[in-house]
């Protein structure tokens, strides 16, 4: 045997390819062995917090259910007669009801207004906090965060004082300035004044939660879009609509729905406003609703006018899930 075929013989055999189309399986590559459990895991992890959540939510959005449903008022309360059931009877009764479908609208205006001045508020600060010094952004910040964290009781004693007739300082400020006489003059005297101050409360402490989420948010924005952008000639507009619009999209999606859902459900600040007795011209949804349980004592139809707003926030949500849905197609 020569020396080049014994050193042939030597060489073990690698491992080679098979040929194509011979339909051999390939050995798999060593990995990571499968986690034992399965999809099953996250349930068990997420039980205590859905556990919680059936307990504190469950049985309310029941007794309200069965609620609506029923003939619930001071009789039924204290026990001296059996709760009586009406079928769709309550809803009937509150669809039918020109008042109430006055009230959908005011609250609809009402909520549309507060999310439009808060979402374009939010946005113009949290783009004048990209271009603003350090120690100008900690300042603003912690403004943000000490008005997003003040109650809302003290916060609406406040605008309460704010514009007083006899002592707000809003009329003392404007009856400075030339020809204005505002001495003396009752921001609540008719509703949508009312309203728009009320409005002006909401808005104040819902802008700090905005602004902070769309800080965070336009930090993601790449800069060498932006600068590409403005290479190709777009301006400053341009380059927000065509380059961090798109971007924002999602948490702008996100904040609109939860701010249209925390505007239709105002109640402190209309309440404690008109201290606990809303006119008929301040009433939302959730007022009316509270008056017909708690003054007329008609706990059924105030249940059914409380059934009807969830429903349609849920619509609101439904809406959401949508347009989130609609985004992770495109991506």
């Amino acid at each position: 045997m020569s020396a080049a075929e014994t050193t042939t013989a030597k060489v073990p055999p690698t491992r080679q390819s098979p040929p194509l189309g011979t339909g051999a399986a390939v050995p798999p590559k060593p990995g990571r062995r499968p986690t034992s459990g399965g999809a099953g895991v996250p349930w068990l992890l997420l039980a205590p917090c859905l556990l919680v959540l059936l307990l504190v939510l469950g049985y309310p959005l029941v007794r309200l259910v069965t609620l609506s449903f029923q003939k619930f008022g001071q009789p039924q309360l204290w026990g001296f007669e059996d709760p009586e059931s009406v079928g769709f009877g309550n809803f009937s009764k509150v669809l039918g009801d020109s008042e109430f479908w006055t009230v959908v609208a005011r609250t609809v205006v009402f909520a549309v207004s507060a999310v439009v001045l808060t979402m374009v508020i939010g946005m113009l600060i949290a783009l004048l906090l990209q271009r603003v010094s350090g120690w100008v952004k900690v300042l603003i910040n912690i403004a943000l965060v000490a008005s997003w964290g003040m109650p809302i009781i003290v916060a609406t004693a406040i605008f309460k004082w704010l514009f007083d007739a006899d002592y707000g300082v809003l009329n003392w400020l404007l009856s400075r300035l030339p020809g204005v006489d505002m001495v003396g003059h009752n921001w609540f005297a008719s509703g949508p004044q009312g309203l728009a101050v009320i409005i002006l409360l909401v808005v104040w402490g819902a802008v700090p939660f905005v602004v902070i989420t769309l800080s965070a948010g336009l930090t993601q924005v790449p800069k060498e879009l932006e600068e590409a952008a403005r290479l190709d000639g777009a301006g400053a507009w341009g380059v927000f609509r065509c380059v961090t619009l798109p971007i924002l999209k999602p948490i702008i999606v996100m904040l609109t729905t939860l701010s249209v859902i925390w505007d239709m459900g105002v109640f402190p600040q209309v309440f404690v406003m008109r201290n606990g007795h809303p006119e008929a011209e301040f009433q939302l949804l959730t007022t009316y609703s509270y008056d017909r349980a708690f003054v007329v004592n008609d706990y059924g139809t105030g249940a059914a006018i409380a059934l009807v707003t969830v429903i349609l926030l849920l619509a609101v949500v439904a809406v959401y899930m949508r347009q989130m849905l609609k985004i992770g197609e495109v991506e």
